[in-house]
């Protein structure tokens, strides 16, 4: 019999690329793992990286999201133990990037994934503490698919000249889906990532971002790190690969800070 826990479904996203958003999905995810939290990925990007990331294959084409969506397998069929005690996975696969041409006629399409996850007959999602989606790097399907079936919003933000510009776009999309498919979707937490302390610039976006969201962002900042980069080539996070690096140490302390918010604790 599964303990039901008190589980929170978020959406990790941002409209532009290479912010370290997948980086954070599997790290995080793995750090809460770690610390006894029942963590499930769901990769939700046709590119496949968290999938990887964590070790598996995105060129299964039975057991993997796109067959879910459009109603070919069951959940149960396609949620994979990761190589980490307590972390499981629903793989992506590039056929997903095809959803949106195959779901044109379909009036419902954008609740298709929140349909999946919210179902009674789902209790096999009970005994996740969260739930973490990778979205594609763009305002697509996909995308407003995760953004309508998420309860929260974490958002990797770059420390870098256009971020702050990038995620004000970003925030009046999310007030666009609140206020037509999901009233009550909010930002959980802005993490900011790829700082480099040696960097003014990254100073200067830090303060900006703590004056503009206040306490939603995170005290918690993720370094440029070698070791976070080479750590998804050998197939598992770097809280895996390397635990002591400072980027490990850091989503560590992101996941301690996670826990503590609330999210991840059981009711």
């Amino acid at each position: 019999m599964l303990i039901k826990v008190n589980r929170k479904i978020l959406s990790v996203i941002n409209q532009k690329g290479g912010v370290g958003k997948t980086t954070t999905v599997i790290n995080l995810a793995a750090a809460l793992a770690e610390k006894g939290k029942k963590t499930l990925v769901i990769d939700l990007d046709p590119q496949g990286n968290a999938t990887t990331g964590l070790g598996k294959s995105n060129a299964d084409e039975n057991r993997n999201i796109y067959k879910l969506l459009i109603g070919q397998v069951k959940l149960e069929e396609v949620i994979q133990k990761s190589n980490i005690g307590g972390l499981d996975l629903i793989s992506s696969n590039v056929n997903l990037s095809g959803l949106e041409v195959e779901t044109a006629n379909d009036s419902n399409r954008a609740f298709i994934l929140k349909e999946i996850l919210r179902s009674s007959e789902n209790n096999i999602l009970d005994k996740y503490e969260t739930i973490l989606i990778d979205c594609p790097p763009s305002l697509s399907l996909l995308t407003i698919m995760s953004l309508v079936a998420a309860d929260e919003l974490l958002v990797p933000l770059q420390t870098e000249f256009f971020a702050l510009e990038g995620i004000t776009q970003l925030v009046k999309t999310i007030d666009r889906i609140k206020v037509n498919l999901n009233p009550k979707l909010s930002i959980r937490g802005i993490l900011l990532t790829m700082f480099d302390k040696r960097n003014k610039l990254s100073s200067q976006v830090d303060s900006e971002a703590r004056n503009y969201f206040k306490d939603k962002v995170y005290q918690t900042v993720i370094p440029r790190n070698v070791r976070l980069s080479e750590a998804p080539s050998y197939g598992m996070p770097c809280v895996v690969y390397d635990k002591n690096c400072l980027g490990s140490r850091s989503y560590f302390k992101l996941a301690e800070e996670f826990i503590n918010q609330g999210i991840g604790s059981a009711a």
